[in-house]
C-alpha cells in the first residue's frame, strides 16, 4: 500500500498552481465601499497570517528553523494569500539597529543555537543587516505571490503588548509621534516599488493611560497622510483604541484625509478580551452577547460602507482550551456571514525569545514548534472555505446572489445530493438556496424546499412548502439554530450535522442557560454568496417541476 500524503505536503506539491493563481491578483489594491478590490474592480479578500518580526532580535521568527523560501511556500500551501508582517519603529529610525547583522543581533542576546540554525537554514541572511533581512523576507513572500501588510507593532523591539510598556500611545516614553511618522515614511518609501506590499497598518493595539480620542484623530490622520505621500499604492490601515478592541468613536466622527480609496480600519477579536465568559456561561448566550459587543465596537463600520479588517484573531491550537474552542466557532460564523477580511495570530510556531524565554512555544501558532508541520491540520481544513470571497464586486453572481447554509463547526456547507440525501460538503460545491420571506429554504430553480421529517430523521427536500415543517426560523441568542415545527405534533426541531456529515433534524439543544451543553452540531449560518454555482443554477439534476413563483432574497 502506498504511503499516505499529508495535507500540507499535498498542498506544497500544488504550490506552482497556487502561485500562478496569486499572480493573477490585480494589484495595487484600493477600496470600494466596504470592499477591498484590485485595479480591475474585483473583490480581493484578505486571508492572512501574522508573522512576527518585532521582538528583541528584530528579525522574522523562524529563520533558524526553516529556509525563508520554505516558510513562504508553507504560507501559500495552507491557503493564505497574505502575511501581516510586524516591525518595530527602531528598525528604520535607529541606524545602529538597522545596520546590525542578524548574526550579531542574535549573539548579543546569547542565542548561539539560533545563530547555528540560521547558518544551516538561511546562510545568505546570517551576515546581512537586519533591515536587509526584513527586505528579503518580504521578497520571499512576494516570489510566492503572497501579499504583505507591514504592521508597525512597537517602537522598541520586544513582545507586545502591555499597558505600561511605554509603547502604547502617542507621548509614551518610547512612542514619540515625530519618530513614528518618520518611521512610517521610511518604511513606506522602502517598498514604494514592491508590488506585493499592499498595505501598512499604522500602529498595533494603541493602549494605556494616555490614550484619548482627540489625539487618535490628530496622529492617525497625520500617519495616514505620511504613508500615502511616500507610497500612494498601499492601503492605509488604522487601528482603534483599547488594544484595538474599539473603533466606536468613528460612529460620530469620520477620519478626514486628503485622499480616498485607500483607507481601511482594523479590529482585533480574541476570546480572552471580548467580554464573554466562554467557559462558564451558555454558549448561545455568550456568542449572541459578544457579537453585539463586537458590532458596537467596530463591526458596524461595514454596514456604513467602510472597510474593516480583523487583523488579529486566534486561539489555542492544541484544541484543549474550552473557552477558545467556543469563541472560535462563534468568530467563524461571523467571519462567514459578514465575509470578513482577516489575519490569524499567528504563523510562527516558536520564537527566538519571548518574555525572557528562549525557544518559546507559540500555542496559537499555525506551525509546530520546529516550523515543520501544521500544528492543527483540522483547522487548516476548517478555515479553507473562508479563504476566498463569498461576496463582493466582480464575483460571478454579484447581480443575483443566493444563499448557502454554512456549518461553522466543520467549515463546510449543506449540500443536497438528492431530494433524500443532504450532507456536509465543500462550500464551493454548495447548492444555491433562496431563503424566502416566508422562511422557506428553497433550492433555486427547482422549487424544492428543505423539510423536517421527524426527530432523529434525515432532513429532505420536497415540493409542498406550505407546512410548518418547511418554515425555518433562526432561534436562540446566537441566531444559529435553524428550526422548524413538525407537521404531526408541533414539536420544534433543529437542523443538526451528524458525526458522519448527514443533515438530520433533532430536538433543539443548548438554547440557553446550560453552560456545559455543546450546541455546535446544530449551529448553522444562512449566508449570502455570489460565488459561481457548480453546474449552473443548482447541482441537483432534477426533472422540471413547472413554474413556481420566484421569491426575492430576503434582507
Amino acid at each position: 500500500m502506498a504511503a499516505s500524503t499529508s495535507p500540507l505536503l499535498l498542498a506544497l506539491l500544488l504550490l506552482p498552481a497556487l502561485t500562478a493563481a496569486a499572480s493573477l491578483l490585480a494589484l495595487p489594491l484600493s477600496t470600494a465601499s466596504r470592499w477591498i478590490v484590485g485595479v480591475d474592480g474585483r473583490r480581493v479578500k484578505l486571508a492572512c497570517a501574522n508573522w512576527a518580526s518585532h521582538l528583541e532580535p528584530a528579525a522574522a521568527e523562524g529563520l533558524a528553523r526553516r529556509p525563508v523560501s520554505d516558510i513562504a511556500a508553507r504560507v501559500a500551501a495552507m491557503g493564505f494569500n497574505c502575511v501581516r508582517l510586524t516591525w518595530p519603529t527602531y528598525l528604520v529610525t535607529n541606524a545602529t539597529l538597522a545596520s546590525l547583522p542578524l548574526r550579531w543581533s542574535l549573539e548579543r542576546l546569547g542565542m548561539l543555537e539560533s545563530v547555528a540554525g540560521v547558518r544551516v537554514n538561511n546562510p545568505a541572511l546570517l551576515d546581512l543587516p537586519l533591515i536587509d533581512v526584513f527586505r528579503e523576507v518580504v521578497s520571499s513572500l512576494a516570489r510566492k505571490g503572497i501579499m504583505v501588510i507591514l504592521d508597525n507593532q512597537m517602537t522598541t523591539p520586544g513582545w507586545c503588548c502591555s499597558r505600561t510598556d511605554g509603547n502604547g500611545f502617542f507621548g509614551d516614553v518610547y512612542f514619540d509621534p515625530n519618530e513614528w511618522l518618520k518611521g512610517l515614511s521610511a518604511m513606506a518609501t522602502m517598498f514604494n516599488n514592491t508590488k506585493y506590499v499592499v498595505g501598512m497598518s499604522l500602529r498595533n493595539e494603541l493602549r494605556g493611560p494616555k490614550q484619548n480620542v482627540s489625539l487618535w484623530y490628530r496622529y492617525m490622520q497625520l500617519g495616514a497622510e505620511a504613508v500615502h505621500a511616500a507610497n500612494p499604492n498601499v492601503l492605509v490601515i488604522l487601528s482603534g483604541l483599547d488594544f484595538d478592541n474599539t473603533l466606536s468613536f468613528l460612529f460620530k466622527e469620520k477620519v478626514r484625509l486628503s485622499f480616498s480609496g485607500k483607507l481601511v480600519y482594523e479590529q482585533h477579536w480574541y476570546g480572552f478580551s471580548d467580554g464573554g465568559n466562554w467557559e462558564t456561561q451558555n454558549q448561545n448566550d455568550v456568542c449572541g452577547m459578544v457579537v453585539d459587543f463586537i458590532w458596537a465596537k467596530g463591526l458596524f463600520l461595514l454596514q456604513h460602507g467602510w472597510p474593516l479588517f480583523f487583523s488579529e484573531f486566534g486561539f489555542d491550537m492544541s484544541g484543549t482550551h474550552i473557552g477558545d474552542n467556543r469563541y472560535l466557532t462563534c468568530f467563524l460564523s461571523v467571519a462567514a456571514e459578514m465575509d470578513l477580511d482577516w489575519a490569524i495570530w499567528a504563523l510562527q510556531g516558536s520564537y527566538y525569545i519571548r518574555e525572557g524565554i528562549l525557544a518559546y512555544d507559540e500555542s496559537y501558532g499555525l506551525l509546530t514548534w520546529d516550523w515543520c508541520t501544521a500544528r492543527n491540520p483540522s483547522f487548516i481544513k476548517r478555515i479553507n472555505s473562508l479563504q476566498s470571497a463569498f461576496q463582493g464586486p466582480g464575483l460571478p453572481n454579484t447581480q443575483q446572489p443566493y444563499y448557502i447554509i454554512f456549518h461553522p463547526q466543520s467549515g463546510l456547507c449543506v449540500l443536497a445530493r438528492s431530494s433524500k440525501l443532504l450532507e456536509l460538503g465543500p462550500c464551493d460545491e454548495s447548492n444555491a438556496w433562496n431563503y424566502t420571506s416566508a422562511y422557506e429554504l428553497v433550492v433555486k430553480s427547482t422549487g424544492q424546499c428543505l423539510q423536517a421529517q421527524s426527530v432523529g430523521k434525515n432532513a429532505k427536500l420536497g415540493t409542498d412548502c406550505s407546512k410548518p415543517s418547511s418554515k425555518w426560523h433562526l432561534i436562540s441568542d446566537s441566531k444559529m439554530h435553524v428550526s422548524a415545527e413538525l407537521a404531526k405534533n408541533g414539536t420544534r426541531v433543529c437542523l443538526e450535522a451528524s458525526p458522519d456529515g448527514a443533515i438530520r433534524t433533532n430536538q433543539c439543544k443548548c438554547l440557553s442557560v446550560d453552560p456545559t451543553c455543546d450546541p455546535e452540531s446544530q449551529w448553522f449560518k444562512v449566508i449570502l454568496s455570489s460565488r459561481d454555482i457548480p453546474g449552473g443554477d443548482s447541482i441537483l439534476q432534477l426533472p422540471s417541476l413547472g413554474p413556481w413563483p420566484p421569491t426575492s432574497l430576503s434582507s
